[in-house]
């Protein structure tokens, strides 16, 4: 079990685990019929292997080799069903809206019953003569009732293989310490290679962890394992404990309001055919979830961890007053009045005390009046002692107060600020003082929001607000070069590889989706090979028979203005067919949906963009273990006569795994350049049952963001140009060197920044 969970966290990083010594490899070694059968297995998946991995593969037993074939089959998805509804679906069927009229008419007399010709399927419905061709279906064209399963999938049709590299016991430790220290908030698959990764190594010794997030998953795991004093070294603030609490509740590292995730639970619940819509239900429910129970163990082991706090009563109820409604049903919960009359407990009765009275002003109140009295610089000289808060505010502050005042004011605190909060001021800069820009936020509630822009842009001229972004822009990019030219280095060249400049540096963008095949940052972009391009979901794994109702679409933009779906009501369209609507699942192996593009014809049309996206038209979120991707080859790829199977796991170019704390009921997973031909991947939420509730606009400035952020290549050359490094054009002629597989670690990317 040990080795088959490090074997899928290096799979995550282009590698194959083995636990060997490197330095007992025989360079000169034969492979051996084992081993050359399992890399041609590897190549039916779409990887080969590297020259060190082909001599450490020969030290390695034939039962091993078969134990990671039927790891790496699993992460694939081999043995899963991937059956459609419609049997070589590349053909359409000519299906319309009109056979479905006639057979729901005919289903609502009674059918067969009323004496009309046709076919009564195993699920219970009457297909009436001359409407759907049944021969074409794997199940029922009206309900979307699968009656077959696959137990086969296409291998080895693709024209490019992903090589794997060798990872032993040293680089999964050094993957597990590089997560630790990240600077940047880990992503669902960080997140769960960490949790892997803890349980496996433990937590080490006077470990300093950057980010509370991560931290609050080291707690769990100290927690688990009845170790609650060494947790009270990572709960330096009552925020901090709070945030443990909310998440041993919750699943969310994040603290998420009640009432926000009540009001989640009722649009995720909501349906647009009322007989279906639950969301009142699913709100009382949400709300019964939410109520608070400790028993006596927990409550004191809490009210150790805020009376040991080393902050004085006053601190710590100014850190307390933020989220003041929660602290107070938690205080009730954990019986915190009682323990704070208990001996040894004295240090928590004056928190309380000082939390209830309220008698010393709070900090953020003493700013908000200094705000509307327009006091410059009791302003600027509060915002200074809390760096963090006064960059998350310096562009309403420019604007406010004047840019000349308020940003020399901030360069004076820059050297206390972590590089990733000065480069998202940057990445963020050009967007805000545009008056006519779109902005978005991804709230961690799973869904995407525009933003208004700032009424005080009016004030300002267009040369004012470009001397603005010029002005935040410069500070950036001379932070990071003084953070880059103050560290040792005995490197005198640096290489870059070409395809790091279209990958941007993942500065808050929080990914809920895991990818068990690679580790790539949300902006990467894909080169299309061949003339398909390939959408599939597949859902359903491991659960039992029942309707569930998940939807492929994608929506394609034309360079005149028109727009067209193709999704379950639109099966064909300019450049696209869609292999028909599931809306069952059989059981345990799931089911899945498929839509083809043909870039010549979508070229042809003047197409300019196509959208992907994924949908839970059944009530709630996408379900967990949902995985959604795209295939391309630059040879034509099959779709089965008989199933209408078209998965090969060999042409998959990026797939990702929904999380069991997914917060979204809509996807969009990518976002196809018919001229440049190539594929963004990105992950934008939304909550819809439907393509057709997707914010368009907000995607294009999701995608302009993600293009307008500063790339790994970018960072690069500014440390390059800071260290005085020459560049070279072969990684092994340069003495640092930076290649694709470098960045599949995001972690790895993210420790240029933790500086």
């Amino acid at each position: 079990m040990r080795d088959k969970k490090l074997l899928r966290i290096a799979l995550r990083y282009r590698a194959i685990y083995l636990d060997i010594d490197p330095k007992e490899i025989d360079l000169e070694a034969k492979p051996t019929p084992a081993v050359l059968a399992f890399v041609a297995r590897l190549r039916e998946n779409g990887f080969s292997v590297n020259e060190d991995l082909l001599h450490a593969l020969c030290m390695v037993s034939a039962t091993e080799l078969a134990d990671i074939t039927a790891v790496i089959d699993d992460v694939m998805g081999v043995e899963l069903n991937w059956a459609t509804l419609v049997k070589g679906w590349n053909v359409p069927t000519g299906e319309t809206r009109a056979d479905h009229l006639i057979t729901f008419f005919a289903n609502l007399i009674g059918g067969a019953k009323a004496g009309l010709e046709g076919c009564t399927l195993p699920c219970g419905c009457f297909i009436p003569e001359g409407t759907f061709p049944l021969e074409r279906y794997t199940g029922c064209p009206f309900c979307g009732t699968p009656f077959t399963t696959a137990n086969f999938v296409y291998k080895g049709q693709a024209s490019k293989l992903k090589e794997l590299l060798l990872f032993t016991e040293e680089d999964l430790k050094q993957v597990y310490h590089s997560l630790l220290a990240s600077p940047t908030p880990l992503d669902a698959t960080q997140k769960d290679s960490f949790e892997k990764l803890i349980d496996i190594y433990g937590l080490p010794d006077n470990v300093e962890i950057s980010m509370k997030e991560t931290a609050m998953l080291a707690v769990k795991h100290l927690v688990a394992n009845g170790q609650q004093a060494q947790a009270q070294t990572l709960l330096k603030t009552p925020t901090d404990i709070l945030r443990y609490l909310w998440y041993e509740k919750t699943g969310y590292v994040q603290i998420i309001e009640p009432r926000t995730l009540i009001a989640q639970a009722r649009r995720f619940y909501y349906h647009m055919f009322g007989p279906l819509n639950q969301s009142k239900y699913a709100g009382n429910e949400m709300k019964e979830k939410l109520k608070l129970k400790y028993d006596r163990k927990h409550c004191q082991c809490v009210a150790s961890w805020i009376n040991n706090l080393a902050l004085s009563p006053q601190q710590t109820t100014e850190n307390m007053n933020a989220k003041r409604g929660m602290w107070v049903r938690m205080i009730r919960a954990l019986r915190l009045g009682e323990y704070s009359r208990r001996k040894g407990y004295e240090h928590l009765a004056d928190i309380l005390d000082a939390f209830y009275h309220q008698e010393q002003p709070t900090w953020l109140g003493t700013l908000q009046q200094a705000r509307n009295n327009r006091d410059t610089q009791t302003v600027l000289q509060m915002l200074k002692q809390r760096p963090g808060l006064f960059a998350r505010s310096l562009f309403a502050t420019m604007l406010r107060f004047g840019c000349e005042d308020t940003m020399e004011a901030f360069e004076q605190v820059t050297d206390q600020m972590p590089s990733r909060l000065l480069l998202s001021l940057g990445n963020a800069a050009e967007k805000y003082f545009d008056p006519d820009a779109t902005r978005t936020a991804h709230p961690i509630t799973g869904y995407t929001i525009s933003i208004s822009k700032n009424k005080l842009l009016s004030l300002y001229s267009p040369a004012d607000l470009r001397a603005m972004v010029a002005r935040v822009k410069q500070c950036y990019i001379l932070s990071l070069k003084h953070s880059f030219a103050v560290q040792a280095t005995k490197a005198k060249s640096i290489y870059i590889a070409p395809s790091l400049f279209d990958i941007p540096i993942s500065v808050g963008d929080r990914s809920a989706t895991i990818q068990d095949t690679s580790c790539a940052l949300m902006g990467t972009r894909f080169p299309v090979e061949g003339d398909a391009v390939r959408l599939f979901l597949q859902w359903g794994k491991g659960l039992h028979a029942q309707p569930l109702d998940m939807d492929i679409s994608c929506h394609i933009a034309f360079k005149n203005g028109k727009t067209e779906d193709c999704a379950y009501y639109r099966l064909k369209a300019t450049g696209a067919k869609h292999g028909g609507d599931i809306r069952a699942i059989p059981e345990m192996v799931g089911t899945a949906e498929y839509i083809e593009l043909s870039l010549p014809e979508l070229a042809e049309a003047g197409a300019k963009y196509v959208t992907f996206t994924a949908n839970a038209y059944s009530c709630g979120a996408l379900s967990p273990n949902l995985v959604v991707g795209w295939m391309n080859s630059a040879y034509p790829m099959k779709v089965s006569e008989k199933t209408g199977v078209a998965y090969d796991p060999s042409c998959v170019q990026h797939m990702v795994r929904i999380s069991e704390s997914n917060l979204s009921r809509g996807l969009v997973f990518g976002v196809l350049d018919v001229d440049e031909r190539e594929i963004t991947w990105l992950e934008m939420p939304f909550i819809s049952q439907n393509i057709q509730g997707c914010d368009f606009t907000a995607v294009n400035a999701l995608l302009q963001r993600l293009r307008n952020k500063l790339s790994i290549g970018q960072l690069l050359e500014i440390k390059a140009e800071a260290q005085h490094l020459s560049l070279s054009p072969s990684p092994d002629e340069a003495d640092e060197a930076y290649t694709y597989e470098w960045a599949l670690n995001p972690a790895e990317v993210s420790a240029l920044l933790n500086m």
